[in-house]
């Protein structure tokens, strides 16, 4: 299997609601992920993510475009593409009076998954719910309730797994626990799809990022030749204590970080680095010390996804 998932002209569209218009949140998407890859699916708020995220679980119809699910297209395979996938979701959706086993017992009885093919020990152990297995799922903590999320998108096996946001509100420990987890899901082969507003995550994540905006695909890169390809770069500068900002070249940003440096980004495309120092000395400023930082992540995502 070359690619995981393959969707081609994706549109949706919703209808107006009382005095609210039509909603056209995807816009002739265009998108393959790769089998066994991690892959970053980014973009702001009301971009289209989850939108994109509910077709493919088969919870939201599309307008017009063709999805394929491992191997499986979703208009003539339904079944077949809606097994191949499990997703966890943002939302803490979990039955209150059901323990964590029952849980997982029942949405593999949903799934079709026969009682001796069933792995709900493995599971509970997986996510570290061995001890809370015979709790009330309304007794668990906001992250064991996320584990259990986790637990129950694996029930059946997919080949894709798609994680909504799975660190939103954790702490530490439980975002290590489903990093290591996830790599590990990886490792066996496990096609793994990434939403996060946390973007160093999917910057030490992610093989692939593509990131969404107004319903379009913005860009679609591997993430080393993403960072490599931003066209900004950041002088530090050691001022000694000089808080002002001079005068800068056209195109050239300066902020004075809390630390009294103060950083200046610039497109190295359009503007050479000797021309902000030239600048600083002709202001009068004196430079104690200089260095370079590259792009991360979420530098590249404002510039990508700005108005």
């Amino acid at each position: 299997m070359t690619h995981a998932i393959e969707i081609a002209g994706l549109r949706k569209t919703y209808a107006p609601q009382g005095n609210a218009p039509a909603k056209e949140a995807l816009k002739g998407v265009d998108l393959t992920i790769p089998a066994g890859s991690i892959f970053g699916l980014l973009g702001p708020n009301g971009a289209g993510k989850s939108t994109m995220i509910n077709i493919l679980a088969g919870l939201v119809n599309k307008t017009a475009g063709k999805v394929v699910i491992w191997g499986f297209d979703q208009d003539v395979n339904p079944r077949q593409s809606r097994a191949a996938i499990g997703v966890m979701p943002q939302e803490l959706n979990v039955d209150p009076f059901f323990t964590p086993r029952a849980s997982l017992e029942v949405q593999a009885g949903l799934y079709g998954v026969p009682k001796e093919e069933r792995w709900t020990d493995e599971l509970l152990e997986l996510v570290g719910l061995t001890d809370q297995a015979n709790a009330y799922a309304r007794t668990l903590s906001g992250g064991m309730r996320r584990r259990l999320l986790l637990a129950k998108a694996l029930v059946h096996r997919p080949q894709i797994l798609v994680l909504d946001e799975p660190t939103a509100g954790v702490d530490i420990t439980l975002r290590e626990m489903l990093w290591n987890n996830v790599r590990k899901l990886n490792e066996a082969g496990m096609t793994i799809i990434l939403t996060t507003h946390y973007l160093e995550e999917a910057e030490e994540m992610c093989d692939e990022i593509a990131i969404i905006n107004h319903g379009q695909l913005v860009v679609r890169q591997d993430t080393r030749s993403l960072l490599a390809g931003s066209d900004a770069k950041t002088l530090v500068l050691d001022t000694d204590g000089a808080a002002r900002i001079p005068p800068l070249p056209e195109g050239a940003r300066a902020e004075i970080r809390p630390d009294g440096r103060m950083a200046i980004t610039y497109p190295p495309s359009r503007l050479r680095a000797d021309r902000i120092i030239d600048a600083l000395r002709e202001a009068g400023l004196p430079i104690v010390d200089v260095a370079t930082e590259q792009p991360d992540l979420e530098q590249v995502f404002v510039q990508m996804t700005r108005d």
